[in-house]
């Protein structure tokens, strides 16, 4: 089994990309190797992000890595919250405890959606890997709607307020399994192993 390094602290994201990667992969994160430092996110695009994280953890460590960057974009938003997803809340706010910070963003996200008639979505993801200095990104998405309330206690983020296209279950709702069947995350992911797994023959 080959260690794959994700370069976050972030353990439901490790959870979803374990899944995802199966057996052939054991996902190590940075919290794994007593790396404390928090990870930059200061770009101003989806991509840019995902390649920064990368490229930080890569020359910290000298390890080979990967790491993700997501997004919400909202059509009636103009493709917000985007980038800015994780601290949207924190744009307007004031400084909040971690375990605040989801909820407020989807209170912020609600409050901006209210009365809004197209509620169109989407989830994307990047992900940037990088090799013995070669660096690569693959990309996932998934369209939905934001619902007017939160619907299921699991998922993290904006999932209780997700529903996927074709779906009557939002992310929340869903069992990881199910998620991963369908997520941005698993698209982009699912991207990652094939590559990798061509690399070794």
């Amino acid at each position: 089994m080959k260690e794959l390094l994700f370069a976050t602290h972030n353990q439901n994201k490790v959870k979803e990309i374990q899944e995802l990667a199966g057996s052939n992969f054991k996902i190590i994160c940075l919290d794994d190797l007593n790396f404390t430092q928090p990870v930059p996110e200061n770009e101003t695009t989806i991509e840019a992000n995902a390649l920064h994280k990368a490229r930080y953890v890569y020359n910290q460590l000298k390890r080979n890595c990967f790491a993700d960057d997501t997004g919400l974009e909202v059509d009636a938003l103009k493709g917000k919250p985007g980038v800015f997803s994780a601290r949207y809340a924190e744009l307007t706010n004031e400084r909040l405890p971690m375990e605040d910070i989801p909820a407020a963003n989807i209170r912020k996200l609600l409050k901006q959606m209210h009365d809004v008639q197209n509620r169109k979505a989407r989830f994307r993801t990047v992900i940037a890997l990088i090799i013995n200095d070669d660096e690569y990104l693959f990309e996932g998405e998934v369209c939905g709607e934001i619902l007017q309330y939160k619907r299921g206690m699991g998922g993290f983020g904006y999932d209780p307020v997700f529903l996927p296209d074709g779906y009557e279950q939002t992310f929340a709702e869903m069992t990881m399994h199910e998620k991963n069947k369908i997520s941005h995350r698993s698209n982009a992911m699912s991207k990652l192993i094939q590559f990798l797994n061509g690399m070794e023959k």
